[in-house]
């Protein structure tokens, strides 16, 4: 075994270790994402846990963050919020500093 071998083993546990966490922040995110938007459409506890679930399957739909903005933005809509394109990417953003912070507590 090489020095090189160990450094290239190295740099595929912390790509792999990376990508995972990435992915753990982006679904806690949307988890957070369907909690807010529950709260704005005032659902009760067990529909707000259904809600934030349906949010974080939304974003398996393609890749980035439009599936879950065209969700959460026809959602909220569909319920009479009056709210913007703007404010939900606003949320989202708040959300993924929530999430990490929050997951970064846990390491």
């Amino acid at each position: 075994m090489t020095t090189f071998d160990d450094r290239e083993r190295a740099f595929e546990t912390k790509f792999a270790r990376d990508e995972e966490m990435a992915f753990r922040v982006t679904a806690r995110r949307n988890r957070l994402l369907g909690q807010w938007a529950a709260g704005l459409m005032k659902l009760t506890p067990e529909e707000t846990d259904a809600y934030a679930k349906s949010v974080v399957q939304a974003d398996f739909e393609e890749a980035g963050d439009e599936d879950v903005v065209r969700k959460l933005l026809g959602d909220l809509v569909a319920a009479g919020i009056d709210i913007d394109d703007a404010a939900v990417r606003r949320a989202i953003e708040e959300q993924n500093v929530e999430a990490r912070r929050q997951l970064m507590g846990t390491e």
